[in-house]
Order: C-alpha cells, then structure tokens, then sequence
C-alpha cells in the first residue's frame, strides 16, 4: 500500500497541483487538503505547498497559520508525522512555529524567479535521506521575501545542532543569514526550503530532477515506518 501524503491548498496557493505531481511521480499517493477543514484525511505526511495564501496580507504565510487545517498539522507534526514546507509553505511553518526564524523581504527588495545551486547539508532527516551530505542540487527559486532570518542564538542553535538542511552553494541570492535555503526541526522530521523542489522532479520540465530526492525520502521513511 503506498503512502498517502496530503497537499494543502489556501486561498492563494499556486503549487499545490505541482506538489501533487511531485508526489505522484514518486510513487505515494496524492490527497488534497483543504485549509477551511480541520482534517489531514489519515495522511502519512503533508506538503505545505508554496504561493501567496490569503494574498500575503499581514506578514507571509501569518493568516495561514491560523487555519482550521494547520491546526491538525501541528498536532500531528508534534506526534511526529513528516511536515515539509516549501516557499510560502516555509513561511507559515515559521509563523506556526514548528520552525524557528522568520523570512523577510529578499536583500535587494526584488522579487528572484531562478534555478540556483543547494548544498545538502544534512541528508539524515525524512525529507532528505535520498542525498549524500555535501551533493549539489539545482532547484528553482522564485520569491521576493525568501531572506531567512532569526536571531543569532537560534542560528547558533540551529548550526550548532545540524539544523541547517539546505545551504546556497553560492552568496545567496535573497540575503539569507549564512545562506542558509532550508532548515529542520529538531527531530528532523519537519523540514522548510525557500526553493521550489516540485519543480525539479523531471529533466524535461525542469532544470534537473534533484527535487525528487526528497518525495522519494519521505516515501521511504513512511513506508518504513
């Protein structure tokens, strides 16, 4: 039986059809959430998938946060279920709080929309066991408040403890505190990225399939589960 993982669709979402197909090619089974109902429908796992949720009013991914879904996914993310956050899906799992740190405006205050270079800085957490510590992926970025940011204990904390999943393998682009492009929760099982790994899962349509790795991860450690 494959597993199941559940796409969440706000009001302003873009990629969630692309999550979806992500998770499709990998062999697990796609399930729609949607953000009015307080109910993950007996999902193995759960994209929070990028866009502009609730047209980003307040600050990016804040009114997300305090949907009747995400209610259920903090639940579950703190029973262990594997969360991964992807853009603005990042940004509500910040304002959640089942990520430290919070994303602001990109450095230049322009809004970035290219493939950029990732090294995999920890490939022990769910979503990222298919990699090798230290390979190169090329993933797409596209967001004009992807800049991480926290305060330097936590940085500390989270460089420290191995936390830091996803590096730029350059300067990054957007300002992002020791470019860092993604960052785990202490278990590792709650991951967020700034780039688009959904579309990167096919040569054809993407610049490279690198994103795949990490629906193939979580595939692994839910069926191994």
């Amino acid at each position: 039986m494959s597993a199941r993982i559940g796409i969440i669709t706000f009001p302003g979402t873009l990629d969630d059809v692309d999550a979806a197909r992500a998770v499709t090619r990998s062999g697990a089974e796609a399930v729609s959430l949607w953000h009015a109902d307080a109910d993950l429908k007996g999902v193995d796992a759960v994209v929070v998938p990028g866009g502009f949720s609730y047209g980003d009013y307040l600050r990016c991914g804040a009114i997300a946060s305090m949907a009747p879904v995400m209610g259920e996914v903090i639940t579950a993310a703190e029973g262990g279920m594997p969360v991964l956050g992807i853009c603005n899906g990042f940004q509500i799992l910040c304002e959640a709080g089942l990520l430290p740190g919070a994303l602001g405006r990109n450095r230049d205050m322009h809004f970035i929309c290219r493939d950029e270079w990732l090294r995999v800085e920890n490939a022990d957490t769910v979503w990222t066991s298919r990699y090798d510590t230290g390979a190169e992926i090329l993933i797409p970025l596209k967001s004009g408040e992807g800049r991480y940011m926290a305060s330097a204990e936590t940085i500390e904390q989270l460089e420290g403890d191995g936390r830091v999943v996803f590096r730029y393998a350059g300067e990054a682009p957007n300002g992002s505190t020791n470019n860092i492009a993604g960052i785990s929760s202490a278990n590792g099982r709650v991951v967020g990225l700034m780039p688009h790994p959904e579309h990167a899962i096919d040569a054809l349509t993407g610049p490279s399939d690198d994103g795949l790795g990490l629906f193939l991860s979580v595939l692994d450690a839910t069926v191994t589960a």
